[in-house]
Parts: structure tokens; C-alpha cells; sequence
């Protein structure tokens, strides 16, 4: 079991997508997902974001309430990902394991190809 944060960044109404470079698991490689990460031991949920999101982007966000948790199991792992509203005020950050990003509007992101574990998210983003 991996447990993991990820954040759904709103910025100016339109929400953040990213899309992963190659895996070892091609099931979740060059798809597109909320960023985050593990949570290390003894970290709060909210802290791993920060921190993850900050390795990952170099880009500081602001964590909302959390939106939900998805358990999701893959062929080679089980997934449990907390699920947080975050915003930013700017897009001004570096994609380090991410090839690409887009900001799109809600009703946009059943467009993409996202890692199974998102779709979870991504329908209920649309819906509500």
C-alpha cells in the first residue's frame, strides 16, 4: 500500500494539469495527473503536499480543504491518495518530472489521458 497526497490547484477558476514523464509502470507513464507525492513517516497529509509540491515544481500553493480519498489498486501496487483543493497565484513554476502542464476549465479535463487512479477526481471535478 502507497499513500500518497495529491493537489488539485485552481488558478484563476481553471485547474492545473500535469502530464508524467516515462515509468517503469507504463499504465501510469506520459498520462496526465494531480501532482504530489508519498507521505513520509510520522509527516501530516498537508505537510507532504507542501513539501512534495515544492520538490516537484518549485512552486508554493495554498492548501484548501480536503476534496477526498481514492483507493485505487493497480496491477503492481495498491494506491491510497488523499485528495486536497489547493491555489496558487501564479504559474510560475518548473516542471522538473512533468513534461507539460495545462490549465483548463473543469469541463476540459475528461480531454486529457489521465493515470486510472485520477479519473476518480477528474469525474468529480466535473460534476460538481
Amino acid at each position: 500500500m502507497v499513500e500518497v497526497v495529491a493537489a488539485v490547484i485552481f488558478y484563476r477558476e481553471k485547474i492545473l494539469c500535469f502530464k508524467r514523464g516515462n515509468h517503469k509502470f507504463e499504465y501510469i507513464g506520459n498520462k496526465f495527473e494531480f501532482p504530489g507525492g508519498k507521505i513520509d513517516q510520522n509527516e501530516k497529509q498537508k505537510e507532504a503536499l507542501k513539501r512534495e509540491i515544492k520538490e516537484e515544481l518549485n512552486y508554493e500553493i495554498e492548501i484548501h480543504e480536503k476534496i477526498m480519498t481514492i483507493d485505487h489498486e493497480y496491477p503492481d501496487f495498491k494506491l491510497k491518495m488523499h485528495c486536497y483543493k489547493c491555489t496558487a497565484n501564479s504559474l510560475d513554476f518548473v516542471l522538473g518530472e512533468h513534461t507539460e502542464y495545462r490549465l483548463l476549465d473543469k469541463s476540459e479535463l475528461q480531454n486529457l489521458e489521465w493515470v486510472p487512479a485520477d479519473i476518480e477526481i477528474v469525474d468529480y471535478l466535473i460534476k460538481n
